[in-house]
């Protein structure tokens, strides 16, 4: 992974059902990588051990950081 960067991840997701969460996420108005975050980040807190709870607290700072430097992150258009 290059410094400085989040890391890209690809899954597997049928397309119809991805296609479902765009439109969800769009009528919530938000996106599928912010609501896929979140979900990551509720998983870790309920079920984390202390190294996860760390692992977490360090990426949320690492993610803190990156925004604050670009002035945060807008939402894609379109």
């Amino acid at each position: 992974m290059s410094e400085g960067h989040t890391h890209h991840t690809r899954f597997r997701i049928p397309r119809g059902m991805w296609d479902a969460y765009g439109r969800v996420t769009d009528r919530l108005g938000t996106t599928r990588s912010a609501r896929l975050l979140d979900h990551v980040r509720a998983d870790i807190k309920a079920h984390g051990d202390e190294r996860d709870l760390a692992d977490l607290a360090a990426a949320e700072q690492e993610l803190a950081e990156r925004r604050s430097r670009k002035g945060g992150r807008p939402p894609k258009a379109g």
